[in-house]
């Protein structure tokens, strides 16, 4: 999220705002601090109030947490996920397409993931509620078409951010996630695969037979 902030203001970027559950924490000079935890339906309305002038959402916002099917907390661990990466950015697309719409069309773009395509041990519910995030995508270029606004899916794999400190993978770096958004942006695109894992990942899914599905 800081990354697109400053990004954003490199490329002369009119004003950006950039949110987080204690704004306090923000101190990247140039950017709108605002209070926003994206599964609170009040913040929310909040933040759509202080943000008339907006012609680009990014809906960036996630939790990655890991769990089986047979943990105790194993529905608590899917209902928190799905509560801020799926329910979180239908709740904000929800409430910024009017402005969107008033301030000419504008753009959203939708952080997702290549494990919404599949999943890993212990990913099942992240999968599912970026699987949801991603069919919430298509539905809503679908339903904003009509109003000009360009809806973009960004799908990677594991980006060099403090949500996957503790992951030993490869990883993308922030300022190429966010280029390769932008650009996509530019380029009227609705899909954009930052790297190489989103890429493969989704070369996979027409394999024979498909790959990551277990017998």
């Amino acid at each position: 999220g800081r990354m697109f902030a400053q990004v954003l203001i490199e490329r002369s970027a009119a004003k950006v705002y950039a949110a987080a559950r204690n704004p306090d924490s923000i101190d990247l000079p140039g950017v709108v601090p605002l209070r926003l935890d994206v599964t609170d339906a009040l913040q929310v309305a909040e933040a759509a109030r202080q943000c008339g002038d907006i012609t680009l959402l990014i809906n960036n916002a996630g939790i990655f947490r890991t769990g089986t099917l047979d943990a105790d907390d194993a529905v608590a661990v899917a209902r928190e996920q799905m509560n801020t990466n799926y329910f979180g950015v239908l709740a904000m697309c929800h409430a910024f397409a009017p402005l969107l719409a008033a301030n000419g069309g504008g753009a959203i773009a939708n952080m997702l993931s290549a494990l919404s395509w599949a999943t890993l041990p212990g990913t099942g519910a992240y999968s599912a509620s970026k699987s949801a995030a991603g069919a919430l995508t298509n539905d809503i270029r679908q339903t904003l078409a009509a109003q000009g606004t360009q809806v973009l899916g960004i799908h990677a794999g594991y980006i060099d951010t403090d949500m996957v400190a503790n992951v030993s993978a490869p990883k993308s770096s922030p300022r190429q996630v966010v280029m390769q958004t932008l650009d996509a942006l530019e380029a009227d695109a609705s899909e954009v695969l930052v790297d190489d894992i989103s890429r493969e990942v989704k070369h996979a899914l027409t394999s024979t037979p498909p790959a990551f599905r277990v017998a």
